[in-house]
């Protein structure tokens, strides 16, 4: 019995090991099709330590970044190939979406100050690839609100993607740190809230579980979620197998997921393994965190949620996002504000019946714990959408119109367009002239031959902006009476 023990498991651990290696050929393979690794991807520019974020004040962050955006401008700007020197090329310092050239870099670090009293302050972390511009929008109604608005360039972040090879999530976390400090200090009464979208928003939920253990670091009044990284795809699980290749410098590209051509000013196209693995560890360590304070009885420490997804989402999991965060909050007051599909389309033969059904097999019935809104038609044979409120602990759904229609060829929003109004000028599906980025991503309508262009279409017929952000800003600024004056843009 023994001696067939241990057969099988010699036979066990003979399959595993030619799997892996089966994995480690393909992957290789592989990472040589595409384009060849350029400047932006291999320049790693040395972010603060963890150590010295956590001592930092955000003077010595922004001067830091200061050295940061200088060394691009040094080592990737002032020596790119001439192959490179085109206008779809945001480190080109002639093409038009060069981010230096505009009024302000949103790949920086900002401030909004309001005009007036300030009776709170704000705390914005964006997404992962992303940078500050992410939440510009809901930063200025904060702003409006008389919250101080404080919006941070997370490491690793609004330089070149190959930054993100060096930093993990604990440098993220001290980077939010860092961010509650300063607000704190400039604002040390009045409310206190952390906005997180994405990657992000997993951030602002690890730092207020923190700050359960240790008030010190800041425990927000408030937390608002925009597409929240809750939980992810079964396959950021694995995405470290991916790059195993990269440690032998001829199969370097194993290390990259997607090597896309650079021509968004406030996010990268391209994406490493290490960030995806980063970003899948960081989900895990807010699940166990959750846990733990589920276990411990300190759940209850956690203020009010308001929470924005939509129901499809092709990067964060909207059912964790209910199950494993909605269903799991103390009864506070918290807020789950759901983006249906459009079922007024001509799309309507093509979607999966996954797709048509994710409303009714995400949302559990009421009552509930916490406040749930729901942006749909209607009806199912016009574009006019309604809000169907209901209360927490109500089974009553209240509707209402919201004299907002779903946009013509949407069938439904998207991960990434929930923070931004159709009028951005980058990603708005109607954006403002004066608001202009050198490129507008949100209203391409593209047809023609396959091939012609430096992207996949399917990047471009992404619905990248939110018809019912007006909606998303009443929400935040429910029980927030505004000032008199409007702040300024950021």
């Amino acid at each position: 019995m023994v001696k067939r023990l241990l057969r099988i498991a010699r036979w066990i651990a003979s399959a595993i090991v030619v799997a892996l290696v089966t994995v480690f050929v393909v992957r290789a393979v592989d990472s040589q099709r595409g384009p060849p690794l350029e400047l932006w991807h291999t320049l790693t520019p040395k972010e603060l330590s963890r150590a010295a974020l956590d001592r930092a004040d955000f003077a010595a962050y922004l001067a830091a970044e200061d050295r940061l955006f200088a060394e691009v401008r040094r080592e990737v700007t002032d020596k790119l190939p001439p192959r490179a020197r085109v206008p779809y090329d945001r480190y080109y310092a002639a093409s038009p979406i060069f981010p230096a050239r505009f009024a302000q870099d949103f790949n920086r670090s900002f401030v909004v100050e309001p005009e007036g009293p300030v009776r709170g302050v704000a705390v914005f972390l964006h997404g992962l690839t992303d940078s500050p511009y992410s939440l510009r929008h809901v930063a200025r109604r904060y702003a409006a609100l008389g919250f101080l608005a404080l919006s941070i360039r997370l490491p690793g972040h609004g330089t070149v993607p190959g930054a993100l090879l060096g930093v993990d999530y604990d440098d993220w976390r001290a980077a939010t740190r860092l961010a509650v400090r300063e607000a704190k200090r400039r604002v040390p009464d009045g409310p206190f809230h952390l906005v997180g979208y994405s990657n992000g928003g997993a951030l602002a939920l690890m730092h207020a579980l923190d700050a359960i253990d240790d008030p010190a670091l800041g425990r927000p009044d408030k937390i608002v979620l925009v597409s929240p990284m809750v939980g992810v795809t079964a396959f950021a699980r694995f995405a470290g197998l991916a790059g195993w290749p990269a440690i032998f410098p001829a199969f370097a590209k194993a290390a990259w997921l997607s090597l896309i051509p650079e021509f968004n000013p406030f996010k990268y196209n391209s994406f490493p393994v290490h960030a995806a693995r980063q970003s899948w560890l960081l989900t895990q360590a807010l699940g166990e965190n959750m846990r733990r304070h589920l276990k411990g009885g300190l759940i209850d420490g956690l203020p009010p949620v308001l929470t924005f997804q939509s129901v499809l989402d092709h990067t964060v999991s909207t059912r964790a996002v209910i199950d494993q965060l909605h269903r799991r909050l103390p009864d506070n007051g918290s807020e789950l504000v759901l983006f249906d599909i459009n079922r007024d389309t001509s799309f309507e033969q093509l979607l999966t019946a996954r797709a048509d059904t994710a409303l009714e097999r995400l949302l559990p019935p009421a009552p509930r714990p916490f406040r749930v809104a729901v942006i749909a038609n209607s009806a199912a044979d016009t574009s006019r959408a309604e809000v169907r409120e209901t209360p927490a602990h109500a089974a009553e759904e209240l509707r209402r119109p919201l004299g907002i229609a779903y946009p013509r060829d949407v069938y439904s929003l998207s991960h990434v367009a929930l923070p931004f109004p159709l009028e951005d000028g980058l990603y708005g599906l109607e954006p403002d002239p004066a608001d202009a980025f050198g490129i507008r991503l949100g209203d391409i309508a593209a047809r023609g031959e396959y091939g012609a262009l430096v992207v996949d279409v399917d990047m471009l017929v992404r619905m990248s902006s939110n018809p019912f952000f007006p909606y998303l800003l009443e929400r935040v600024a429910a029980g927030m009476a505004p000032l008199s004056r409007p702040a300024p843009a950021p």
